[in-house]
């Protein structure tokens, strides 16, 4: 069977459509939340899910995410219950991308090879290690791709040509293009440097390209849809909800999501 993030840019592709992926701490801001506010946002019309695996020392993090998973720690989400949370949204929604989003120190701690087996049985079709980079990943790639998982990698605007190469050999699914150099977080505007970086990356690779970091607005979406195949929206996201009315998270999630989607 294709990997569910295939199956979603091959559609969208067709519809000319541009993927919305938000970014949610698993076991946040409630251990039992992810589920609910994830059928929340497939609601408002996210097209796909990364799910965050709660880190200490989450060092690529603005503050509203490192906020957000330090609560999923104290809540008691670990690499067990994200995997957890990731089997039940695939009950519910058969079709959904997921993505896991974290850091190399959990997942060795967890065992490459039986973290790849758990998530493959739980639904999970893409992991995204954020401090692993490609000539460090190769072999934990190989066990992925074994397990039917997508190894994904971000790339930055410093990014150089040999780098963007390597990436394009060993990464699968879609490549993360980071916005800017720096953290999470949401900005008010994209970087101009933005088209140039994305066109680079599209001279050496037919991966679909996501753009992440500071994705926040519409436009911002609108933007990066004239360019790359899918916008990820993860600190404003998570803000919406942190400041929903009455604790509320799925009517913030469900909200915030369709103002991107369509438009405000």
């Amino acid at each position: 069977m294709e990997n569910h993030l295939d199956l979603m840019f091959q559609e969208l592709e067709k519809n000319k459509k541009t993927a919305v992926i938000p970014f949610l701490p698993a076991g946040w801001p409630e251990l039992d939340s992810t589920t609910k506010i994830v059928s929340a946002a497939v609601r408002g019309g996210a097209n796909a899910v990364e799910l965050g695996w709660a880190f200490s020392d989450p060092l690529g993090d603005g503050p509203v995410n490192q906020v957000a998973y330090d609560r999923a720690i104290q809540n008691g989400s670990n690499g067990s219950s994200i995997l957890r949370n990731a089997a039940e949204i695939r009950d519910n929604h058969s079709d959904l991308p997921i993505i896991v989003m974290g850091y190399a120190n959990p997942l060795l701690s967890y065992g490459v090879e039986e973290w790849a087996a758990d998530a493959k049985a739980a639904g999970v079709d893409g992991l995204i290690c954020v401090d692993l980079p490609p000539q460090e990943a190769i072999e934990i790639s190989a066990v992925l791709k074994q397990s039917d998982i997508h190894p994904i990698f971000l790339l930055a605007p410093t990014s150089t040509d040999e780098r963007i190469k390597l990436i394009a050999e060993h990464g699968t699914g879609m490549i993360y293009c980071v916005s800017v150099v720096g953290i999470t977080g949401a900005r008010r505007a994209l970087s101009s440097e933005l088209p140039e970086f994305i066109k680079r990356v599209k001279e050496k690779t037919k991966i679909p390209l996501a753009v992440g970091f500071g994705i926040s607005e519409p436009e911002h979406v609108a933007s990066v849809g004239t360019i790359a195949e899918a916008a990820v929206v993860g600190s404003a996201f998570v803000g919406a909800i942190s400041s929903s009315q009455e604790n509320d998270y799925e009517s913030a999630a469900e909200k915030f999501i369709s103002g991107l989607v369509n438009g405000g």
